[in-house]
């Protein structure tokens, strides 16, 4: 027995090593700090090389992917602020159309087993279909995009590149923007220094943990700041775009006015709050959930009593989220525009 799981083992490492020595790849890793759960994406279907990165990065920053070149990924996730937008609500696409929800951050995914307010998508790699798609964002199809990547020579070498072919498919684009996207990695803030016991927190930062611990870390689990799930946080409906959530996709009334629970990772610079960009300060956020809450059937358990901070004790909270801005992260240049584009 020993023998055969040793002769396994050699072939799938001669597997594994010819898969990228073929077309001369570098294989890159994703960075999983100490104490940090499993990565959900699984990486065996889609190996992280250097050239599939830059593919995907490439992608992720050019309009190309929009019917009329005009808008890209990074449109809507600006790298500065978390990769999100700030300067509207709800997002928007081509000919100036507006969406109809605030765009979610582009963090840690490697970690998500949904994706989307609603979690209408339960792959990274099929994620990109849908704003490419949506005739709000990029009004585009698979098919075109693929048709018009075909006719640029640079692309053609970068697929070449990447996956030792200069075929373009959309399944390959799919798989590079995966590449890009899933690297996009925050674990490097005040609250993960002093986690390593590397600093320490103020008073009043400590003060706002503390009071994070009680009110808020069932739903913004560490270290992700995110439990991965579906909650009605007791917004009540814009009647104008009558967003039920989670329900849309499900079709179950216990789902009415539940969205996906964002992580708080970088949230100093991902305003504005909310599935429809409805806050536009932390301090309001605090304030909805002090105080703002509307009860329902499916509110969330965890928000049946209000948090009733003082004054003191919402500064000492919003102190404590600002310890989870990780400015190397918003920052790094390997994730901005390509120099070379």
């Amino acid at each position: 027995m020993k023998k055969i799981i040793t002769t396994l083992t050699l072939g799938l490492m001669l597997f594994v090593f010819f898969s990228f020595s073929k077309w001369n790849t570098t294989p890159i890793y994703l960075d999983i700090p100490k104490n940090w759960p499993k990565p959900v994406y699984d990486f065996s279907k889609n190996p992280l090389t250097e050239e599939g990165f830059q593919l995907g990065r490439n992608l992720f920053y050019d309009p190309i992917l929009s019917r009329d070149n005009t808008i890209s990924c990074a449109s809507c996730h600006l790298q500065q602020t978390g990769f999100t937008h700030v300067d509207h609500d709800l997002s928007h696409g081509i000919d100036g159309k507006i969406g109809t929800r605030n765009s979610l951050t582009l963090q840690n995914l490697a970690w998500n087993k949904t994706f989307m307010w609603d979690g209408g998508v339960n792959h990274l790699d099929v994620q990109y279909i849908h704003p490419i798609t949506s005739e709000v964002e990029m009004d585009e199809t698979m098919e075109n995009v693929v048709k018009k990547l075909q006719e640029i020579p640079k692309y053609k070498e970068l697929y070449k590149k990447a996956f030792g072919t200069d075929k373009v498919t959309g399944q390959l684009t799919l798989k590079a923007l995966s590449q890009f996207v899933v690297m996009l990695t925050t674990s490097n803030s005040k609250y993960d220094k002093v986690v390593r016991k590397e600093e320490k927190f103020t008073e009043m930062e400590q003060k706002g943990y503390n009071l994070f611990k009680q009110n808020c870390a069932s739903c913004h689990k560490e270290p992700l700041f995110t439990n991965d799930s579906f909650e009605n946080n007791g917004l009540a409906i814009d009647t104008t775009l009558n967003d039920l959530g989670r329900m849309r996709i499900t079709q179950n009334q216990k789902d009415k006015q539940k969205f996906k629970v964002p992580t708080l990772r970088n949230i100093q610079f991902t305003f504005p709050y909310m599935h429809d960009g409805r806050f536009n300060t932390l301090n309001d956020v605090i304030k909805h959930y002090n105080s703002g809450i509307k009860h329902s059937n499916t509110l969330s358990k965890q928000l049946q009593k209000p948090m009733n901070l003082s004054d003191n004790e919402r500064t000492e909270l919003v102190a404590f989220l600002k310890t989870l801005s990780d400015k190397e992260f918003l920052y790094n240049p390997k994730y901005s525009y390509p120099k070379n584009y």
